[in-house]
């Protein structure tokens, strides 16, 4: 039979916000499977948040950048083994000289093989591991291109995420930014409810199945409800049904278009650390 370990029972809880008992219990169940224990709770009732495909690591700065045309953007996260080094000035300063040049590479390879003053970006990652004393990494790396982009870092440089909209038109920087600190805040799932995987809609509706079943719901009109579940699920999850963070009244979408009516949402990239 399988017994959990602490740090795992801790790390459910910390994702799930669930009791530790019953953070044991699922993991107990799902023989140790760290996405099946998350079901399970959620099966039994416990709310918790949809699974994110977020990248994560532990210490360091996460940076955004764009190019100067607004087509082109990158965020990498600089990572480190302590807050202390996170925080130090020339650890940031690295940090963003580094997401500048990371905007022109398609992938962490090429990037990792670019020169970077007469040396490579992996070779001054691995000297700088010498001079700091901890081992200093790029742990992700995000590249998008669009018609216009926007970025936003959190304060703190814990979070950064990228938008991109449909066109370069009047209140575009504006509404791009604004957008970016939505990504970072919400976190959505998808853009909208077509990229979605049908993977995700199958377990959230096999999750909302059985919850109904168990209310003892009639059999015949779960498929309805079902429907508006889905709904929901969608306006919770996908960035252009979401509220607009700095008016509720709205969705992110209808946001948009305020500021032009041809504008839309059409792409967005996000990293934030552990």
């Amino acid at each position: 039979m399988y017994t959990p370990v602490a740090a795992d029972v801790a790390k459910l809880r910390n994702t799930t916000g669930a009791g530790m008992m019953d953070c044991k219990k699922a993991l107990v169940e799902a023989e140790g499977d760290f996405e099946k224990a998350i079901e399970i709770l959620r099966k039994k009732g416990q709310k918790v948040a949809a699974n994110r495909a977020d990248r994560e690591s532990t210490e360091g700065a996460v940076i955004a950048k764009v190019n100067e045309d607004n087509t082109m953007g990158a965020i990498i996260a600089l990572n480190c083994e302590t807050d202390f080094v996170a925080k130090n000035d020339a650890f940031v300063e690295l940090a963003h000289e580094l997401a500048e040049q990371a905007v022109f590479y398609a992938n962490k390879e090429e990037f990792l093989a670019s020169d970077f003053h007469g040396t490579t970006v992996a070779e001054k990652l691995v000297e700088q591991t010498g001079v700091i004393g901890e081992k200093i990494e790029i742990g992700s790396f995000e590249r998008i291109e669009g018609p216009f982009l926007g970025a936003y870092i959190h304060a703190g440089n814990k979070i950064a995420a990228i938008t991109s909209l449909s066109a370069n038109v009047e209140g575009a920087s504006e509404a791009a930014k604004a957008v970016s600190m939505q990504v970072a805040a919400m976190n959505p799932l998808a853009l909208d409810e077509t990229q979605v995987s049908q993977e995700t809609i199958d377990k959230e509706l096999e999750i909302e199945r059985d919850i109904l079943t168990k209310e003892g719901k009639p059999a015949n009109i779960i498929d309805n409800i079902l429907k508006g579940k889905m709904q929901r699920f969608y306006k919770d999850n996908t960035l252009v049904h979401q509220a607009f963070i700095k008016d509720g009244s709205q969705s992110v979408a209808d946001y948009v278009k305020s500021v032009n009516g041809d504008l839309k949402v059409v792409g967005f990239v996000r990293v934030s650390l552990a």
